[in-house]
């Protein structure tokens, strides 16, 4: 794999975030680091290639990108998302992995990309609420 400059400073930029990022907002974070202008394509051909190493997980739902948190592993991303405050988290889960694969195989269906988005309010937001 060939991290070029371009990519690390994304794949840095949305680890700095902490919550799913917009390809147009990593645009103007790249212009605060002093690198030339930079184009929205050229950020979405490198969340692309993150995308394609495992390294970055999108979520569809916000049209947004966040680093996954175990790239070394081939899993299904769960997040749940934070509808008050914009945070995410990725959760791993077994059951649900196999409950997936079960299902595909049932079906005779090759899964290429396995994504579960849960809508909600975080514990934090909750608590700020008093709800």
């Amino acid at each position: 794999m060939r991290l070029t400059k371009s990519r690390r400073l994304i794949l840095e930029l949305l680890w700095k975030s902490g919550r799913p990022t917009g390809a147009y907002e990593l645009v103007k974070s790249m212009q605060h680091t002093g690198i030339e202008s930079v184009g929205p394509p050229t950020v979405y051909r490198a969340l692309e290639f993150l995308m394609k190493q495992g390294l970055v997980s999108k979520i569809e739902s916000r049209n947004a990108y966040i680093p996954c948190t175990h790239p070394e592993r081939n899993h299904i991303c769960l997040f749940f998302l934070c509808g008050s405050c914009g945070n995410s988290v990725e959760f791993e889960d077994q059951r649900l992995e196999r409950l997936i694969a079960e299902n595909a195989a049932q079906l005779k269906f090759k899964a290429a990309r396995r994504v579960v988005e849960v809508e909600g309010i975080c514990e934090r937001c909750l608590t700020a609420s008093g709800a």
